[in-house]
């Protein structure tokens, strides 16, 4: 929890007596109250990340407030450990109540373990794979592949993980027996599992274990020869660090991301990372740059028909949905909801995932620039749609909602809403 400051309670009441503005005319434009801003001021109550931002963008800042109101850098996340595809066995465990755990064990446990397991069987010595089978192999994963990403957008990350994770031991374990070139292509596909394993993974607000996974993700495809993929782990590990609001971390790891040596679209969705990075910073002018790139680098790139799609394949356009979560973080709520509109008015009815995500953002956007009763009758309907995909990232955005419509309890939409909104704000996704 953010611990009350003098510093920026001083910062702020200079800023606003510059300004020209009164605590009253402070208090109509962020919607907080002006009892709330005074005892802010006087070192009383810390200033949550939201005032900090909407106090930054109405006093013209340029970030200075949000960087006294932010937390302490985490140093980014933790680096995933490195190793080859065959560093370890996997053992995923089922349970009938619907409980699993999936851990990677060293061959030397695996050893040890004997007779532990309930069945056990070999995928058959070293005899090798036909051209045929390894083709055949490719395009049934391949529209497998779609077929999970489809699914991932209206159930929880649990129904799929253990479906998934199968899918990628048996790719990586093909990939052994086959020719050259399936093997490359086999590697290159299970890459792509484990990068969405990771992602799913995060969903259940497990960030070490998406971490590995996506480390996974570029062990895979660097066995089949494509190093492009250790650019997108850079951009995945700022989503982490994104989550985490530590924008220094985020900026930079996008920007690692961003050699010339990748392909346009990691570069492109870099950018992208890179402008939310900005954005949590409070610095507008390069969250605007950031954004100009990655358009320019996303309209540039050139598709491959066989490889599926890095990042998501719901956003009709992902630079202008970027733009209406950055919008909301700079403090201008009013512009971000605009924006959220027309973006998720191009969003399939079937990505719920997606809808619920940006949905939630948009919500929160209408209520901080208090529009309450129009963000509760956007809200309700998400609220199925929530329960149904139980996302740790999108709870985040949802407590912030029920945060700001908890000033304002006295609502009548808001009292109907708060039941079901104090439910799913309180459970563990994982």
């Amino acid at each position: 929890m953010p611990l009350p400051s003098t510093e920026f309670g001083e910062e702020l009441r200079r800023r606003r007596l510059a300004a020209g503005l009164s605590l009253t005319g402070l208090s109509a434009v962020v919607h907080y109250s002006k009892a709330q801003l005074s005892k802010v001021e006087r070192g009383i109550k810390a200033p949550s990340r939201d005032l900090a931002r909407l106090c930054d963008a109405a006093l013209r800042a340029d970030g200075a407030l949000i960087a006294l109101a932010a937390p302490s850098a985490s140093g980014g996340p933790h680096e995933p450990a490195p190793g080859g595809i065959d560093e370890e066995e996997w053992t995923m465990q089922l349970s009938p109540d619907g409980s699993g755990r999936f851990h990677p064990l060293g061959r030397r446990q695996v050893v040890s373990a004997g007779a532990a397991s309930l069945m056990s069987w070999r995928s058959g010595g070293q005899s090798p794979v036909s051209p045929a089978t390894g083709t055949g192999m490719l395009e049934a994963s391949r529209s497998l592949f779609t077929h999970y990403r489809r699914l991932g957008q209206t159930v929880e990350p649990g129904f799929l993980l253990p479906g998934l994770i199968a899918q990628t031991h048996t790719l990586r374990e093909l990939s052994a027996h086959a020719d050259s070139r399936t093997r490359r292509k086999l590697l290159a596909l299970g890459s792509r599992y484990a990068e969405y394993i990771g992602w799913l993974v995060q969903e259940t607000g497990d960030e070490q274990a998406a971490l590995w996974w996506t480390q996974r993700a570029v062990d895979l495809a660097a066995a089949g020869g494509d190093q492009a993929l250790a650019g997108y782990a850079l951009v995945r590990r700022a989503l982490v660090t994104l989550y985490q609001d530590d924008a220094e971390q985020t900026v930079a790891l996008a920007r690692q991301a961003q050699t010339g040596t990748l392909p346009s679209r990691i570069r492109g969705l870099a950018a992208q990372r890179e402008a939310q990075g900005h954005a949590l910073a409070g610095d507008r002018d390069a969250c605007q740059r950031a954004l100009d790139t990655a358009r320019a680098l996303l309209a540039g790139q050139a598709d491959d028909a066989e490889a599926p799609v890095i990042g998501s394949m719901h956003l009709p356009d992902s630079v202008g949905m970027v733009t209406g979560w950055c919008l909301f973080d700079l403090g201008r709520p009013r512009e971000a909801a605009d924006e959220l509109n027309r973006q998720l008015a191009r969003v399939s009815p079937d990505a719920v995932r997606t809808q619920v995500r940006y949905g939630v953002r948009r919500a929160l956007a209408y209520a901080t620039d208090g529009e309450i009763d129009h963000a509760c009758t956007l809200t309700a309907p998400l609220l199925d749609g929530m329960a149904a995909v139980r996302s740790a990232t999108v709870t985040l955005d949802l407590r912030r909602l029920a945060r700001v419509l908890a000033r304002l309890s006295d609502h009548a939409s808001v009292r109907r809403l708060s039941p079901r909104l104090g439910t799913l704000t309180r459970f563990n996704p994982s």
